[in-house]
């Protein structure tokens, strides 16, 4: 039996961690000895392939099969069948079109459309081996930079290439770099913000993990242009295996000399320290980020003073995104005009995304800037799962906005997604389908908003608070007309008035929604109704006595026991002291229970009496 050389690359993304990429690896190896084939495979951990949603995966090379959705029962079926006989399991394999398998990666859909710059590597080396990242390029532009290159001549290729920061600002990173560099006060400082904190994002997080070599060199080349010789990593504690694969990656850069005094024989010295972060949403502005690597309480500062002038211990520092310094090495190894060719005018380039929600391909993806809605959607997406309908677009996180299906057309950059109320953010797009009520939604952001805020200033801090509380108003059935102009002057009061940019955009989810989805809203408040039945004071279960045939699963099923009744007599549930837990609904083997929206009669009396016994304590 002859096999030819096999590579397969296996997952270790913190997702595919998750889902059993280690058990899987084990089994594969056990497997591979008992066929007595092990020599010639070669199996290598790597970081987030992109689809998430189809982990654990794999590639096989050479052919470029990759399988998804692997568990440790199809490993003895890929070998023998694969590995040793040569015919790949198709099973396992993505549809490139209905009816189709795609045999190789590039024939998948879900990368068709990207074009992968930040993510070059991520997915096809080991993260942990320095030598792997020098064979694919890893450190010559950095090389380059220092050998041929003054640092001036270095922020002008980035200006020339138009990288804005990744981080969500989207500011020009060569003024940064510039304002930096002309302050002559000493010593400087950089520093790489991998503080994300978005629910639903991580990308940065994919990248420290899967590519922490190109991070790294990002930041060798950023400290040359400026002229900082100390550096730091800010990555929150809840990212352990990235902390872990950059503190490797640092100690490798170390032994070969690539950190240290005099690097290449010049007289250009730097050194890195990795700071964890206890995950407060706020260290993501760069001030507040600052603060914490002093060891202060994360707060941010009024700018200016800005951090080009007043960072680190008071001296000149600049403040990058992961993304922002994944980008570098090939900006400046394939040139600006290169990395320029991509985007829009004023975006240039590409953007990582983290693709969640309701869309059938959710994952890591890279788009250039000026894809649209509806292709990332769509086409790299793969569309809404279960055949439901698009209601929104999130972007940007907690301070980002809510679009609508008429804004599938939109492109996706700066500028246009701000003229609409949202933002790019740092690259969270959350996929909603029409099953969503956006009033819950908005609220969920908020709240999550309020939860973070540092407290410092007084718009942020109260404003958001009664932001909130209106909110909890509304969906609990209590709302009145007044509320939405109340949210309305509130929001762009806080917006205008907060000292950073967590509470300057804070407000955006609730403001866009109201613009958006005014009618919901309008429900909610006067008939006391949620159209898609999610707020739970407003709809409840109700038991149809004709369809009813007094089977009693639902009475001893309910974990309140609110359902009386008997086979006669038919069963009732006692509204006002129904959970909604909806499992009366689910055992009723004759669907006899229906979910209603809006307030039941007994509850909407019990509410007015209450009111009145509030109204008469008060008097």
């Amino acid at each position: 039996m002859v096999v030819k050389r096999i590579d397969i690359l296996i997952c270790f993304g913190s997702g595919c961690i998750g889902a059993g990429a280690g058990a899987i690896k084990e089994k594969l190896l056990e497997v591979l000895k008992e066929k007595d084939i092990i020599n010639e495979v070669n199996i290598i951990e790597t970081g987030c392939m992109g689809p998430c949603d189809y982990g654990p995966v794999m590639m096989v090379y050479p052919e470029g099969v990759f399988y998804r959705k692997v568990s440790v029962n199809d490993i003895e079926e890929i070998v023998e069948e694969h590995f040793i006989k040569g015919r790949p399991v198709k099973r396992l394999m993505i549809e490139e079109k209905e009816g189709m398998i795609a045999e190789s990666i590039k024939n998948i859909p879900f990368y068709q459309k990207q074009i992968k710059v930040a993510l070059e590597n991520c997915g096809y080396l080991d993260p942990e081996s320095i030598e792997e990242y020098i064979a694919l390029g890893g450190y010559e532009a950095f090389g380059k930079i220092l050998t041929e290159n003054n640092s001036q001549e270095v922020i002008e290729n980035v200006k020339k290439s138009g990288l804005r920061g990744r981080g969500g600002g989207g500011f020009p990173t060569y003024l940064k770099w510039e304002l930096t560099k002309k302050n002559n006060r000493t010593p400087k400082y950089l520093i790489c913000n991998g503080d994300e904190g978005d629910p639903g994002a991580f990308m940065d997080r994919s990248l420290l993990e899967g590519d922490p070599h190109r991070v790294l060199e990002g930041m060798m080349i950023a400290a040359y242009a400026i002229g900082a010789e100390k550096g730091f990593f800010y990555i929150r504690a809840e990212y352990p295996l990235a902390i872990k694969r950059i503190l490797k990656a640092i100690e490798q850069a170390k032994e070969m000399s690539l950190l240290g005094e005099n690097i290449f024989g010049t007289d250009f010295s730097f050194d890195l320290e990795v700071r964890s972060g206890a995950g407060a949403f706020v260290c993501g502005e760069e001030t507040a980020l600052i603060a914490s690597i002093e060891g202060k309480r994360g707060e941010p500062n009024p700018k200016p003073p800005y951090p080009s002038d007043y960072g680190l211990w008071g001296m000149p520092t600049v403040v990058n995104n992961v993304e922002t310094l994944a980008n570098l090495p090939t900006i400046l190894l394939k040139g600006p005009d290169w990395f320029a060719s991509f985007g829009t005018e004023k975006s240039k380039g590409t953007k990582v995304f983290a693709l969640t929600g309701d869309v059938v391909n959710t994952g890591l993806v890279e788009v250039p800037m000026g894809i649209s809605l509806r292709e990332l959607i769509y086409d790299v997406g793969g569309g809404l799962i279960q055949g439901k309908k698009l209601k929104a677009v999130q972007l940007g996180g907690p301070s980002g906005g809510c679009l609508t299906s008429d804004h599938l057309d939109v492109k996706i950059d700066y500028e246009s997604l701000r003229e609409k109320g949202s933002m790019m953010g740092s690259g969270g797009v959350i996929v909603i389908s029409d099953s969503n009520c956006m009033v819950n939604i908005a609220k969920f952001f908020l709240e999550f908003s309020v939860e973070e805020s540092c407290g410092k200033c007084v718009p942020c801090r109260v404003g958001l608070k009664q932001m909130h509380e209106i909110l909890e108003k509304i969906t609990n059935g209590d709302g009145e007309e007044k509320d939405l102009e109340a949210l309305q002057s509130l929001g762009e009061m806080i917006c205008k008035m907060s000292l950073c940019g967590l509470g300057q955009t804070a407000p955006n989810p609730v403001l866009s929604t109201i613009r958006y989805f005014k009618k919901e809203y309008e429900e909610h408040i006067k008939n006391q109704c949620c159209p898609t039945k999610v707020c739970l004071p407003l709809f409840y279960f109700l038991i149809d006595k004709e369809t009813c045939i007094g089977c009693s699963l639902c009475a001893k099923k309910c974990p309140v026991n609110c359902i009386t009744g008997s086979r006669e007599q038919k069963y009732f549930i006692e509204q006002p002291d129904c959970v909604k837990c909806g499992t009366c609904m689910e055992v009723c083997p004759v669907n006899a229970i229906t979910k209603i929206s809006g307030i039941p009669f007994e509850v909407k009396e019990l509410k007015a009496k209450k009111k009145k016994e509030e109204e008469l304590l008060f008097l």
